[in-house]
């Protein structure tokens, strides 16, 4: 797991040289003489894939750290306006001794974009849906509603492609004590 600490950082610090190298791109387009895109970003059908790190916060055992993936598909209705669809599963949580937590949810997201004349795109979201909680030797399975907030900036890379990091809360109200998740993500968005 430190491998993949250090690789997560390496594409944090990478990200601003990318954006540079790809906003030189766009620069000598309209140099050379070539027209802009009619339309700057993505409207319409998109899927996304996320991947990072999230920090369990719970009441029930010891907090701990591990790692998060998601994956959806979503529709972009305007500049400002996008809502998805995602599968997310964060775990193996070490919460006791002999026993782990993991969690599922599937989420429906509602995002306001701070379009802008620029590539970067600040945003912040709201989600809901079901989540699962399964747990391994004293800790007993669950399920229950699951809520969340998000920010981050997106940063088109092309007219379909788009790199988003992000923070995202994650709540999933049990039985007993909710298991709350702050994560750092990143990914990419394709739209079509």
């Amino acid at each position: 797991m430190k491998m993949f600490k250090v690789l997560m950082l390496a594409g944090f610090v990478s990200l601003p040289f990318a954006v540079s190298a790809s906003a030189a791109d766009m620069d000598a387009g309209v140099d050379a003489g070539v027209p802009a895109a009619a339309d700057p970003g993505m409207i319409g059908l998109y899927l996304r894939a996320d991947l990072g790190w999230s920090f369990l916060q719970w009441d029930g055992g010891l907090d701990d750290n591990a790692l998060v993936g998601s994956a959806g598909v979503g529709y972009k209705v305007n500049d400002n306006i996008r809502g998805d669809i995602t599968f997310e599963k964060s775990g193996d949580y070490d919460v006791a001794a002999g026993s782990t937590l993991a969690t599922t949810a599937v989420m429906g997201n509602v995002y306001f974009d701070w379009a802008n004349d620029t590539m970067f795109t600040p945003y912040v979201g709201v989600g809901a849906g079901y989540g699962w909680v399964d747990g391994t030797g004293a800790i007993a399975d669950d399920s229950g509603i699951a809520l969340g907030l998000a920010a981050g900036v997106s940063v088109d890379l092309t007219a379909n492609l788009a790199v988003d990091v992000g923070y995202r809360f994650r709540d999933v109200m049990i039985a007993g004590p909710d298991t709350q998740e702050h994560q750092v993500l990143a990914g990419f968005r394709f739209g079509f």
